[in-house]
């Protein structure tokens, strides 16, 4: 049987479905890693647009591009 994890900066919490570990990852309302043991998703869950290089909390978007050692510390943003 696949057990998701939540994991924070302090607590981690156990679930049976990607589902309910993804309600929880939202309701924390900071960066998680969510893990079945394999594969691992990570971020701040619930940012659901991006508005004029803004996040809905007020953050500015960018993120680093990391494909082969040609682009290796790019930085890529919103135009």
């Amino acid at each position: 049987m696949i057990m998701w994890e939540v994991k924070l900066k302090n607590k981690i919490y156990v679930f049976f479905t990607l589902e309910e570990a993804m309600y929880q990852a939202r309701c924390e309302d900071e960066f998680v890693t969510i893990t079945d043991g394999t594969t691992e998703i990570v971020g701040k869950f619930g940012v659901d647009a991006v508005e004029n290089k803004t996040l809905p909390d007020g953050g500015v978007y960018d993120w680093t591009m990391r494909r082969d050692e040609t682009h290796r510390g790019s930085r890529k943003k919103l135009v």
